[in-house]
C-alpha cells in the first residue's frame, strides 16, 4: 500500500519555488504573446502608410500567427513538457492536413485556369 503513496513526489514538483518559476514562465509567455499581437494589429493598421508591399506583410502575419500558436499550444496547453511521441501524435493529424490543403489548393488553382467558366 506504501507504494502508491506519491507525497513526496507530488510535493517535490509542487513546491513554493516551482510556483514562482511557473508563474513567472507564464506572465512571459503572456507579455511575448500581447508583444506579437500588437505588431500584427499596428502592422494592419499603418502597412499603407509605411509604403509596405503587401506580401510582405502577409507573410509577416504568416510567421507572428505561427509564433502565436507555437507558444499557445506548448506552454498554455502544456504540450512542451509531454513525450516527444505524443507531441508528433497531436501534430501529425494537422501536418496532413495542411499539406492535403496545399495539394487540393495547387491542383484546384491550376484546374480553374485551364477551363472557361463562362461556357
Amino acid at each position: 500500500m506504501s507504494g502508491f503513496d506519491r507525497t513526496a513526489e507530488y510535493v517535490s514538483h509542487h513546491s513554493e519555488e516551482e510556483g514562482k518559476k511557473m508563474r513567472k514562465t507564464i506572465w512571459v509567455i503572456f507579455w511575448v504573446l500581447l508583444a506579437v499581437t500588437t505588431v500584427e494589429v499596428s502592422l494592419g493598421l499603418v502597412w499603407k502608410e509605411m509604403g509596405l508591399a503587401w506580401n510582405f506583410v502577409k507573410i509577416t502575419f504568416l510567421v507572428l500567427t505561427l509564433v502565436k500558436a507555437y507558444y499557445i499550444v506548448a506552454y498554455y496547453m502544456h504540450l512542451k513538457h509531454e513525450y516527444k511521441n505524443f507531441i508528433y501524435m497531436v501534430a501529425l493529424p494537422y501536418i496532413v492536413l495542411i499539406v492535403y490543403l496545399i495539394v487540393m489548393l495547387l491542383v484546384e488553382g491550376v484546374y480553374i485556369n485551364e477551363v472557361d467558366v463562362l461556357k
